[in-house]
């Protein structure tokens, strides 16, 4: 799994926006602002110019503490006709529970509320935690090289770490890779659909900590997810498979010892495409599809590290697909935690940075 790594100085960053409170999400909305999540519980417009706006009204209750809070989001594909949006936040519950649930929401023509709010999907059962929520989003499109919206949505959760053993049992949504319709229905080739005991909504289980998922141009869908102390994984999940946590890791106990048996494979449950030891903890991620870096880039996968504040470049046995045969690290020289990475409308990447004073970044070509 390990693969050559270099420091890498391609890129210029350059800053768009400051004083974000630890901004989770970027999206791109098409008049050239940017929209913005606060995992403090705000959604904010960003001004091409870098100028922050008011917190945009209409937001469901959100638990935010620990790692939950107003995480990701994403436009529709048709946002420019429909000017609706998706995005993922912890929900309360009872007493001090809570759980990852997915909006969708209309984006008002100012740009100053949401109207429509709808909870599309909530996450089951609720916990009392505040860590492992998952809750990265994309809008999947069908398989092949002419890939297309097919009206469904990928969403990731988390175990919530004191619930691991959850993540092996089709019972509950923790741990778990979720695939449902736009509308919040639930497909009807989802591989566990019918199934006694298993939840519908499942498309893979066996998962940790998912922080980052992006689509490839050909609609194979790429996940990341926090191991442990080491184990870091890149998977390309599949209908109906076990990813195998907390039976097999590639990781140990913070502070050390083994995880179970301690073992790294068992028939049954799928080998990670790459691992990460000692941990990066990846954030977002996604594919480069521009050649504004060059050729070279393009194809390449992109994943933030918060643990070591860099950008990971990826690079694969070939774009956008084969295994893990270099990566570098970028903008280090930044010195702050990566949350979020995309490419933006122009083709260029940007990065928000997770911090009190988080920044929004623009990756230029050196």
């Amino acid at each position: 799994m390990a693969a050559p790594v270099s420091w890498a100085q391609g890129v210029k960053p350059e800053t768009v926006a400051t004083g974000l409170q630890n901004p989770w999400a970027v999206a791109f909305l098409p008049d050239g602002r940017f929209l913005v999540t606060e995992r403090a519980g705000r959604l904010r417009v960003v001004e091409a110019g870098g100028k922050i706006g008011e917190p945009v009204a209409g937001l469901p209750a959100i638990a935010a503490g620990g790692q939950g809070g107003l995480l990701d989001v994403i436009l529709d594909s048709d946002f420019a006709a429909n000017r609706s949006l998706y995005f993922c936040f912890s929900e309360p519950g009872p007493g001090n529970t809570n759980s990852t649930a997915l909006a969708r929401a209309a984006l008002s023509a100012d740009n100053s509320r949401l109207d429509n709010v709808k909870i599309i999907f909530s996450q089951k059962p609720k916990t009392a935690s505040s860590a492992h929520f998952g809750c990265r989003i994309v809008e999947s499109r069908s398989p092949g090289i002419n890939a297309r919206p097919d009206g469904k949505l990928f969403l990731t959760t988390g175990e919530r770490f004191s619930r691991k053993e959850d993540a092996q049992t089709l019972n509950n949504h923790h741990g778990k890779l979720i695939r449902i319709n736009k509308d919040g229905t639930v497909p009807s080739d989802n591989p566990f659909v019918g199934k006694a005991g298993a939840l519908p909504e499942i498309w893979s289980y066996g998962h940790r900590n998912m922080q980052g998922l992006a689509m490839a141009p050909d609609g194979t869908l790429w996940e990341n997810e926090h191991g442990p102390q080491g184990g870091d994984e890149i998977n390309l999940p599949r209908a109906g498979a076990n990813y195998g946590w907390p039976v097999i890791t590639y990781g140990e106990n913070y502070g050390g010892g083994k995880i179970g048996e301690g073992i790294t494979s068992k028939p049954g449950m799928e080998q990670p495409l790459h691992y990460w030891t000692p941990s990066i903890a990846p954030s977002g991620m996604a594919f480069l599809t521009s050649d504004k870096y060059g050729k070279a880039w393009q194809g390449n996968l992109f994943v933030g590290s918060l643990k070591f504040a860099y950008l990971d470049r990826i690079e694969l046995a070939a774009p956008y697909s084969g295994k893990v045969v270099r990566e570098s690290k970028l903008i280090s020289e930044v010195g702050e935690r990566i949350r979020d990475v995309r490419q933006g409308p122009d083709g260029l990447l940007y990065v928000l940075t997770d911090n009190s004073n988080g920044k929004l970044i623009r990756l230029l070509p050196q």
